[in-house]
């Protein structure tokens, strides 16, 4: 066993708690959702990979080639062309912005989710280092490297698509018509005494099925790259010289399985933000 490998196969809890402690401001939530406490490493990394997104499209998009494409730039058609075939699939009364909308979700929410293909000791050991010429110690520096873990992310990106799902109802059904589903939708009768009595089920049934629409966006991303996430860590405690064959090995499966997740989970977000905006745009007698 090395030295470098010590701490985390002698404490494998205290290792895997350090891992997936953000760097914050104000201290650690004391709930679910505390504004008092500001996640320094999820926002710079989100912003970073935002940044770098910005980077290449504006750098392809000002080079552009048709006759002699670059490798990037047929990427970068490739994943457009796949984009614009789920609307046009689903949604094909799309407007302009759901081009792009749908685009920068699918590539940024995946260059956030593959932040879990990097070693898990790379980033949090160069912070570390870095914090340690400043006087530091690095053991007590935290950086958590996946926005993704972190359900401040995930429920932020849920709660702009609800309210895009909101603004979309109320611009394709107005107002009233957006608000009479709640008193219609799912039971409804020709009968007004019927009608007056069924209100109040249909306001609660409605409400919980627009409320689950942002709950389960950003509880399934979350859950699947928190538990990605966590099987690396238990991965990288198998620190033993003998095992160490054993380690590289599952790395290796569980990261070409998780490409296909982090994908996937991309993909997914994508496809239901524009299936609950193409409902949202639905007239209130198709809904």
């Amino acid at each position: 066993m090395s030295e470098s490998n010590a701490p985390a196969i002698s404490n494998p809890v205290e290792y895997i708690q350090h891992h997936l402690t953000n760097m914050s401001l104000g201290g650690k939530p004391e709930s679910l959702v505390d504004f008092n406490v500001f996640f320094i490493d999820t926002f710079l990394v989100s912003i970073a990979l935002a940044g770098l997104f910005a980077y290449f499209g504006w750098k392809v998009g000002k080079n552009l080639d048709p006759d002699k494409p670059t490798g990037i730039q047929n990427v970068l058609e490739m994943v457009v062309e796949f984009v614009n075939q789920q609307i046009k699939d689903i949604f094909p009364s799309a407007d302009k912005w759901i081009g792009p909308l749908a685009l920068t979700i699918f590539v940024w929410v995946f260059l956030m989710n593959a932040m879990d293909m990097l070693p898990v000791d790379l980033l949090p050991s160069l912070v570390g280092g870095v914090a340690s010429i400043f006087g530091a110690d690095p053991h007590h520096v935290y950086f958590k490297v996946v926005p993704t873990t972190n359900l401040d992310t995930t429920f932020a990106l849920a709660l702009v698509v609800f309210s895009l799902i909101i603004f979309y109802n109320i611009k394709h059904k107005g107002l009233f018509g957006y608000l009479k589903i709640f008193l219609t939708h799912p039971f409804s009768a020709s009968n007004i005494i019927v009608k007056v009595i069924l209100a109040p089920f249909n306001v609660l049934m409605t409400t919980i099925e627009e409320i689950a629409k942002p709950v389960s966006l950003g509880l399934r991303l979350f859950g699947n790259m928190f538990a990605g996430e966590l099987l690396f860590l238990l991965i990288a405690l198998l620190g033993f010289a003998w095992a160490m064959p054993g380690q590289v090995a599952l790395g290796v499966l569980w990261a070409i399985f998780h490409i296909l997740v982090i994908t996937l989970q991309a993909f997914i977000f994508m496809l239901l933000t524009i299936v609950y905006l193409s409902l949202a745009s639905q007239g209130a007698d198709e809904h």
